[in-house]
């Protein structure tokens, strides 16, 4: 996604672009109730990266919508981990 006087990530407009983007986006999933979660969002050259641990399924879906909308148009690249502590509901197979 390009805006005018973008000058990618080598010129400043464009650079700074992408991390006022970045820090919305950090704000927004500090004040909601992700908060506490140890998520970290980095700008890294053209594209962003997130990481982190996350409960549940359900809550690393809500983040990547919320990356998804404040992010719309940049490569962003999600490696979050979920670490479901809940007992597994059917016994594993192990041949």
């Amino acid at each position: 996604m390009t805006h005018p006087g973008d000058r990618g990530a080598s010129g400043a407009p464009g650079a700074q672009h992408l991390d006022y983007r970045v820090a919305h986006l950090r704000d927004r999933l500090a004040g909601g109730p992700l908060g506490e979660l140890g998520v970290r969002v980095e700008a890294r050259g053209d594209a962003v990266l997130v990481t982190g641990c996350v409960p549940s399924t359900r809550c690393r879906d809500d983040i990547r919508r919320i990356v998804r909308e404040e992010l719309a148009g940049l490569v962003v690249h999600c490696d979050l981990v979920v670490t479901d502590t809940s007992s597994p509901d059917h016994a594993e197979d192990l041949t």
